[in-house]
Order: structure tokens, then sequence, then C-alpha cells
């Protein structure tokens, strides 16, 4: 499970750094004036961290921007920096800007218990309990002021700062949505004594699946706050209440005078136009950050200098405007293509993975004998250990110094061997020989470590660069005798215990012969001479025999050991196979995940096209740095050392190797357009007339930003009177596909073309803004007006003012 974690980890920090477009040819934009967005409600607090992610990807100056959530569940203040809050405070301090939080948390005493009871009047109820809880209040305006304070601490990250521009998010069925007057209002009167004028939205974001256990009250409290809303976008809303409170708790008066509360209301469900819900919740979130991106781009290039318009606020206002001054709401829709980077890196990490494990197993042929010789189990090398573990039969000489009994040659001559020695020697020869020969033998084998082989084997593996423990793991393979040593050995081991029987039996026959057989000299009434001719006679057959018989004990106890060995070592290599295996399937699982979550046509043929490139990747850094560069501690080192240390290390090896050495290579720096052409093709033969073409590819990837762009609202009408239209790509302006779909939306546009300017190739986003609705035209509110009104019948209060003054229910 830690293996897997730590692959994704790889693959999203490839894919988000790739996404932050710095380096090689990528840009970031930049926003112009500071920008607070203030969630409102604890269902809004689920938008914190994706946006955050968002707008470090894609601002070169998110560092400062500042994130304010109001929640209403339980009690305190928490001010912190979110999840990267090191890594952010890293990209401030490179900015110039002081390290710091950037998210500030407020919650006001304000919840209720949920039960049916409490739902009835829970809206109503925060509101009054906001203005009786002074303490709230008082925390409310501590905040806020922390706020405004600190985004001065990242001066040099802004082009101006006359403005401030200030994004309200809320969901729509929240309770805390009937204190967003105050919040608002509250925060552009602190925001306004800081600089000269605060532009604020309200991003509404409202769920239309049905909820099988709240449907009804959620849509009942989504259409109250819609007929706030309307309520607050009406050209003579106006407002006073005493928010302003001092440390002193002095209650300053906050005044919007007859004017729409919002510059602009942007509504988002979790809905297209079409009734479908098969985008990403996330698409809201990137939608609301694009959005700030139009309002508040700071110009590094003009848009006019690639002949396309820019967004203008003021005549997106105009155009939603009605004869009575009404503002019509906004929505809109958001899609991009680019490079799978997530799915691209795990791709590339398994094929990495999958070549440098058929290196392993690869290597030089080698016979029985060669392999057994490779561990040191050789004929050669078994003969070598006995004669350094049994002593040179040269100490055989002393025995000669033994003391005898009296005895005449002619009482022995009739005896055996056996009889003889015990007549001569009592147990002295037996007792010479086991202490000098067979106890020596026996301390130097039990000196041997009982993982000699296995440590010779290691450094052996780290010496070498064509062999590893794949090989030491077939060649021990008992299963797989085919190519294993265990035929070889054993026929060794047979042998040497046959050569030891035959020995043995030898031996017994000798001492089973008479000493009137032997050959020795003898001279006649030389007794004493006779019996010295003998001794020396029966120590040179005898024991010389003896010692054969010790040397074939001991190569048979060495082959032994050995084999006791390689069976343990067959173990460790077996359960090394094991985890390569795993983590095979791992990480080719996790690719082909990655790849079904991708978009069918953007992820298409990744394995297949991820497997010739890392090939030849591989290939192109081993003709520069030889054939075992892999080998090298700059790569990988040595794998059985990783695997010594756990899975977990050789993955992390793996992932570093790859992320520095691979993802880096040439073939990775292509334009997302030239990456997927060639993808595309790589499974088709190029005398295929299906070859796709560069046009061809063009047209799909335009159809497809256009269909994955819908707009994020249902109505009840697509073609309402007021419905107007502007569409802004997001994109290097000069490149072909860009031209492409530019020259596209010009042949029969009704609505205005706009493209922000970002030299970068790791894809193309669109952003399709649509607006001029009302209230009334969304499917959401006529549903759920039934509930709302069958609601307030049944006795649900849900508005914290009179509900006299709010607009009629349309």
């Amino acid at each position: 499970m830690m293996t897997q974690t730590k692959v994704e980890r790889f693959a999203t920090e490839y894919a988000r750094d790739e996404d932050r477009l710095t380096g090689r040819d990528d840009n970031q934009s930049s926003i112009h004036y500071p920008t607070v967005f203030l969630f409102i409600g604890d269902k809004a607090g689920d938008a914190i961290e994706p946006m955050i992610q968002i707008s470090d990807r894609k601002w070169d100056n998110s560092a400062g921007v500042m994130y304010v959530h109001i929640a209403s569940r339980g009690l305190g203040v928490e001010v912190s920096g979110g999840e990267d809050s090191a890594a952010r405070s890293a990209a401030s301090a490179r900015h110039g800007a002081e390290p710091g939080g950037r998210v500030a948390r407020l919650v006001l005493p304000l919840g209720g218990s949920g039960d049916n009871d409490s739902r009835r009047t829970i809206r109503r109820d925060v509101h009054r309990k906001f203005y009786a809880e002074e303490g709230g209040l008082l925390e409310l305006n501590r905040i806020l002021r922390k706020v405004s304070s600190d985004i001065a601490e990242y001066g040099r990250l802004y082009a101006s700062f006359d403005r401030i521009h200030l994004a309200v998010i809320t969901r729509a069925d929240d309770p805390l949505t009937v204190l967003v007057p105050e919040i608002t209002l509250l925060a552009e009167a602190i925001f306004q004594q800081s600089f000269k004028s605060v532009q604020t939205d309200l991003y509404a974001l409202i769920s239309e699946r049905e909820q099988a256990e709240s449907f009804g009250y959620a849509s009942s409290a989504g259409v109250a706050f819609l007929r706030e809303l309307d309520y607050m976008q009406s050209p003579d809303y106006s407002f006073s209440a005493p928010l302003h409170v001092t440390e002193d708790r002095i209650a300053i008066e906050v005044t919007h005078p007859a004017s729409p509360l919002f510059d602009l209301v942007y509504v988002l469900t979790d809905k297209n136009e079409r009734g479908m819900s098969s985008f990403d919740e996330e698409d809201n979130y990137e939608i609301i950050c694009h959005m700030n991106l139009l309002k508040n781009r700071k110009r590094i290039d003009s848009a006019g200098a690639h002949g396309m318009d820019s967004y203008n606020n003021t005549s997106l206002r105009n155009n939603l405007m009605t004869e009575s001054g009404r503002i019509g709401f906004v929505s809109a829709g958001f899609s991009k293509v680019k490079r799978p980077n997530h799915s691209i890196a795990l791709a590339v990490l398994y094929h990495f993975y999958r070549e440098l494990t058929e290196r392993m197993k690869g290597g030089p042929e080698r016979t029985a004998a060669e392999k057994l010789a490779w561990f040191g189990l050789n004929t050669e090398a078994i003969e070598a250990q006995v004669d350094q573990t049994v002593p040179a039969a040269e100490r055989l000489g002393d025995m000669n110094g033994l003391m005898t009994h009296g005895i005449s040659f002619s009482q022995l001559k009739r005896m055996t061997l056996r009889e003889a020695e015990e007549a001569l020697f009592g147990s002295g020869c037996t007792a010479f020989f086991r202490e000098n020969y067979e106890r020596a033998a026996e301390s130097a084998i039990r000196q041997l470590p009982d993982d000699e082989l296995h440590d010779a084997v290691r450094q052996r593996l780290a010496a070498q660069t064509d062999t590893c423990f794949y090989h030491v793991y077939a060649w021990t393979n008992e299963a797989e005798e085919a190519g294993s040593v265990w035929p070889l050995l054993h026929g060794r081991i047979r042998e040497a215990a046959r050569a030891l029987e035959a020995a043995r039996a030898e031996l017994e026959q000798k001492y089973s012969e008479t000493v009137e057989a032997q050959s020795f000299q003898r001279l006649p009434l030389m007794d004493k001479h006779n019996v010295r001719s003998f001794i020396r006679a029966f120590f040179d057959t005898v024991y010389f025999q003896k010692l054969e018989v010790l040397r074939l004990e001991t190569e048979l106890r060495l082959y032994r050991k050995y084999e006791a060995e390689l069976e343990r070592l067959h173990a460790i290599c077996k359960q090394y196979v094991q985890q390569l295996e795993s983590l095979e399937r791992t990480l080719r699982e996790a690719a082909l995940a990655s790849i079904r979550r991708a978009d069918d046509y953007i992820g298409q043929n990744i394995m297949e096209y991820y497997e010739r490139v890392t090939a030849d990747v591989m290939r192109d850094i081993e003709s520069k740095r030889g054939p075992g560069a892999f080998g090298e501690e700059r790569y990988m080192g040595s794998v059985t050392c990783l695997l010594e240390q756990g899975i977990e290390a050789l993955a992390a090896r793996l992932c570093e190797v790859c992320r520095d050495h691979m993802l880096t290579a040439a073939p990775f720096r292509q334009t997302f357009e030239e990456e997927l052409l060639r993808r595309a093709n790589v499974t088709i033969d190029y005398s295929n007339q299906e070859v796709l073409s560069r046009d061809e590819l063009f047209k799909k990837l335009y159809r497809t930003l256009e269909e994955n762009a819908g707009i994020h609202i249902r109505l009840l009408d697509y073609t309402h009177k007021h419905r107007y239209e502007e569409k802004y790509f997001f994109g290097d302006a000069t490149s072909e596909f860009m031209r492409y779909a530019l020259n596209e939306e010009e042949t029969s546009r009704i609505y205005k073309l706009g493209c922000v300017h970002e030299k970068r190739s790791s894809g193309v986003e669109k952003l399709n803004m649509m607006g001029g609705f009302r209230v009334e035209d969304l499917m959401y509110y006529r549903n759920g007006k039934m509930y709302y009104e069958s609601y307030v019948q049944n006795g649900y209060r849900f508005h914290g003012i009179d509900p006299g003054l709010l607009p009629p229910i349309r």
C-alpha cells in the first residue's frame, strides 16, 4: 500500500509540476491586483484546497492569494497555511513575501442541533444569532482586518494595490448564505480602508442531483437564497447595519447605497445545459479560477498583438443588463485538452521498470558447470576448500614417534592390521588421528560462516553487472531443473557419497588383511627392523586411507552445507523476485487505472507509445554511458541492495531515476499536439491509409474542447432573449492548433471570442461564458419553488429579513 501511495505521489507531483507551466517553453499567468477568495458556509469549504492547487498551478504569483472560510460548526478561530503550507511559504519567500498562512478560518457560534425542529428556522436563527452574538461579529472583524493586513506582505507579487478583487463563494443550500450580505459588505468596508476600490463577485454553487434524504429541504433552502440574491442584485438594493466593530466593541454602521450588491453573480451547478452531470465537480473550481484570471490578468503580451479581443468586464455587464436595470446572472463551462501527464508518468515508470527487469534477466548463456563455478562450487574450488579444512598428510609422519608396546614381529605377522594396531599402539593412533585431523577438520567447518555462500554471492553480484539475483533465483530453482545447478550439484554429491562409501570399504578391507600379507622390507633375524618397517608401511597405507576417508567426509559435509545454503539463498531470491513481480503488477495497474480515468481520446495508445519511447530513451543513455549504465550509482545502483532495504526503497529509487533521467529526455518536450499525433498513429503502419493527419487531429481536439465546455446550468429555455455569450481560449495564440481553433470559431460565430495568450506547450483550455438569464429561468428554481412554498406553508422560516422585502416568487 505504501508503494502504491509513493507511485501515485510521483505521478501527481510530475503532473502538477508540468501543469505549473514553468521551465522549458511554458510560462504561467499572473494576476494584476490582490485577490481574496471568501468562502461562506460549511459546504463551501470543500472548494478551498482544490482552488489553492489550481491557482498554484496556473498563477505565477499565486502565493499572494488569500483564502477566508467562514463556517458555523463548533467554536473558535483557526489560521493555517493548508496542507502544502510549507511549499507555499517557500514560494512566498521566493517572491519576497514573508512566509505565513494563506487560509484563514473562522467558525461562528451559530450552529443549531440539526434536528427537524431546528431546521424549520435555522436560516432565520443563524441571522438572528449573528447579530446577538457579539463575539462572533468581533472575531469576523478581526480576521478580515488580519487578512487585509497580510495582503500587504505580498506587495512585490502584484503590479498594483489600487484595487482588490473579492470573490465570494458559497453553496446555495447552506444555511450561512443568509449572511452573505453582512459578511460581504463587512469585508468590502474593511478592504476599502487599504484599497481604493473593491470589485466583488459572487459564485453560487448549486447541487441539482437529487438528495435522497433531504431533497425537499435542500431545494427550499436553495430557492430561498436565490430569492435573496435576486433582491441583492436589484438596482435599488440598499443595506445598513452596525457590522464594523472596534476592539472596544464599538459598532459602526456599514452602508450600501442603492445598487446591486455584486458586480456579477455566477451560478454554477453540477449539471450542464443538456442535463448531464458527467463532468468533474472540480471543473466548477476551474471556472472560478479562470474567471478571476480573465478579470484580473496581468498583461504581459497584449491580446491585440495576436489579433484577439481581450476580456472587458464593463462590456460584459452592459450586455447582461436589461432595460429595467436588472443585471442577468452568468454561468460558464470549462474544458481542456492537454498531455495526460499523470498517466504518462505512470506508463513510463512501468515500462522503465519492465526494461530494467528484462535487462536483469538477460546476460551471457552459461552451462551448468559454469553456473556452479560462479557459486564457487566447482570441483576445483571444493577440493581447495577441503585442502584448507583437512590438515596436510605430512603430519602423519609424526605418528612414527608414537610409543609402541613390546611385541615381536613373529607375534605380529599372523595378526590382522586392526589387531596389530591394537597390539602395538593400543588407542594411540586413533587418538592422534582424531585430535590432529578429525577434530581439526570439524573445527574448521564449524568456523565457516552459516551464510558464507550468501555473502560471497552478494559480493559477486555487486562486482558484476551481467549477473543479478534473477539469475541466482533461476539457477537455484529446483522446480525448473532445466536451467538450474541442482542436477549437476546433486550428481556431484552422489559421486562424493559413493566415493566415500568405497573408501570406507577399502579401509575396512585393508584392516582385515594380515600383517604377513603386506608388502614391506623384511630381514631375517632382524625382528626390530621388521617391526619398524611394518609400522612405516602401516601408516603409509592405513592412515593415508583414513585421511582419504576424512577428506571425502569433509567434501560431502561441505557439499551438504552449501546445498542448504543454496536452498536458503533461493528462498531469499524468490522473495526478491516475488516482490519485483508484485511491484510490476502494482505499476501496471496504476498506469492502466490512470489511463482509464483519462479522456478516451486524449488517453489513447499511452501504453503502446511510451513503451517505445521509454525503450528508445534507455538505449540512448546506454549508448552514451555503456551497456551497464543503469547499474551505476547515478542511476539505479544495486537493485539487490535496494531490495534488502525493502520494496519501498526500490520504488522510491525507480521514481527518482525516472523523474530525473527519463521524463526529462527530448521525447517528453513535444507540444501536446505533436505528442498526441504521434501517439494516435503509433499502432498504425506508415503505409496504412488510416494514419491520422494533423488537420483531423485538430478537428477532433477542437470538437472535444467545445463539447466538454457546456455551460454548467440548466435553463428552461436555451435561447432566452437576454442570452449573451463570450468564449475564451487559454493557450499559445501562435501555435498551429490555436490558429486552427480560432479560425474555426471565426467562420460563423455570434459571440465574442477571445484568447488569453500563455506561451506554453502543455495544452489548451477553453472557457465558455453565457449570461443574461434570471432566477426564474433556472430549472433548479422552477423545480424547487413547489418545495419552498410548501415548506413555508408548513411553518418553515427561511429568511432573516422580512420576506415582504423580497421580489415576488416568479
